[in-house]
């Protein structure tokens, strides 16, 4: 159904077309990076691939990356961000969503440090919420939830350089909110309707995008 990916761009084209795109195989055949792009390009000595694109990706823009389907990372466009937000958030900002008793006080305080820090690396966040060793635990879940939930994103992913300039190694992820990167305003015009009409606003779209989609592969991409 989409085109084969071989570079950044054809991802970002990919995740322009679908709306969204999960990054590994899952219930729906076909619809992830990993299903669209050649193996070797995955782990390649040579030349880059699916995890050395993850930040060109985000940085050409109108695209947010994250872990956003059922704890698994991938992309979101622009233009569908707001509805996931809308359902994700059942209409919550993230203060409403503490003072509720819905979230947990650990992820208030990672959150809180996002927020205060405009944007920050994954391994300072750990160490200013005390995620270090024989401090707190559960790190991964916390960060997990707030992305599912669409309160926190991947802005950018950092690589170590050695002496010549060269980068190596897992780029370390940059985590930010949507609302920095693009504003308050941003979500205004989702949150005018109910989240259950932009949940079903998603699920029809990948009703249209696979037809005969079955009730359990809407579920494990949408929620």
């Amino acid at each position: 159904m989409f085109h084969k990916i071989n570079s950044a761009e054809d991802i970002w084209n990919t995740v322009q077309e679908a709306g969204f795109l999960p990054l590994f195989r899952n219930e729906i055949d076909g619809f992830s990076i990993e299903d669209l792009t050649p193996a070797h390009l995955w782990f390649s000595d040579t030349e880059d691939g699916p995890w050395e694109w993850k930040g060109p990706v985000i940085r050409m823009g109108d695209c947010f990356y994250g872990k956003f389907f059922a704890g698994k990372a991938g992309y979101v466009s622009r233009e569908w961000f707001p509805h996931f937000a809308n359902y994700r958030r059942d209409g919550y900002d993230f203060d409403a969503l503490y003072d509720d008793g819905l979230a947990p006080r650990k992820d208030k305080t990672v959150y809180d440090t996002i927020v205060a820090n405009g944007s920050i690396l994954t391994g300072d966040l750990k160490k200013m919420c005390n995620y270090v060793k024989g401090g707190n635990k559960g790190f991964d879940t916390v960060i997990t939830r707030l992305q599912m939930e669409t309160y926190v994103v991947v802005e950018d992913f950092v690589y170590a350089t050695n002496r010549y300039g060269e980068t190596y190694g897992w780029g370390i992820a940059k985590y930010s909110t949507p609302e920095r990167l693009f504003g308050e305003n941003f979500f205004r015009e989702a949150y005018r309707t109910k989240p259950s009409e932009s949940r079903e606003k998603i699920r029809e779209h990948l009703r249209t995008l696979f037809p005969g989609i079955t009730e359990k592969q809407l579920q494990k991409i949408v929620g």
